[in-house]
């Protein structure tokens, strides 16, 4: 099925989407940098950029909504456009979750396998950007978006990893249980993140197999 029949002759929702990818891949990349430097104010000045994306991610949202309320769609192809929207709002506000955090904890490091997660979702971020721009013709594009859904897969699998070294480094090399705790806690918080990204990519697959 070619995906812009769907919506013909009706204004086209994939804009909206990558709009809402591009405010991910670039909250993404905003805190990928907050690993970088131990500065307060900067980490506070990148927080306040990134709850205005979230802000601008919401607004993107309802926009979303309010647009495929005014299309006769049917049920499913309604339910899954709805579900990817939601899924990549849910993703940005995590982001913004794991920046407050640091402004929180304010931890006296940043250490290297914390600055690989957020690597990660920074490369996840990425090819969900390139991925929902191949939204657009579904039925032309379906291998290279699948190569795409697996890229995000793989990049999720190598955060668990990631995730599971670190907590035994930490628990190994840190004597004081309060940092230790800190550690422990952003590193949740980081790897919760790349699931996120991985819910992003399972939505558009589902939608890719069940309509095209």
């Amino acid at each position: 099925m070619n995906f812009r029949r769907l919506f013909y002759p009706t204004r086209d929702l994939i804009p909206i989407l990558e709009r809402q990818a591009s405010l991910l891949s670039e909250s993404a990349r905003l805190f990928c940098t907050m690993q970088l430097t131990l500065d307060g104010d900067s980490w506070r000045s990148t927080f306040k950029e990134m709850r205005n994306m979230e802000h601008q991610g919401d607004a993107l949202l309802t926009e979303f909504r309010e647009e495929i309320s005014h299309i006769s769609l049917a049920h499913g192809v309604r339910r899954e456009l709805t579900t990817v929207s939601m899924a990549m709002d849910d993703f940005l506000d995590v982001l913004k979750d794991c920046a407050n955090a640091l402004n929180i904890y304010k931890p006296a490091r940043i250490d290297d396998q914390l600055q690989e997660l957020s690597r990660i979702i920074e490369k996840e971020a990425k090819a969900l950007q390139d991925m929902v721009s191949l939204l657009s013709d579904m039925k032309k594009n379906a291998t290279a978006i699948t190569l795409q859904a697996d890229r995000v897969t793989e990049l999720e699998h190598d955060a668990d990893e990631a995730y599971e070294d670190y907590v035994g480094y930490i628990f190994a090399h840190e004597p004081d249980m309060r940092e230790m705790t800190k550690y422990k806690n952003l590193a949740e918080l980081y790897e919760k993140a790349t699931d996120s990204g991985k819910h992003v990519a399972d939505c558009a697959r589902i939608l890719v197999m069940r309509f095209i």
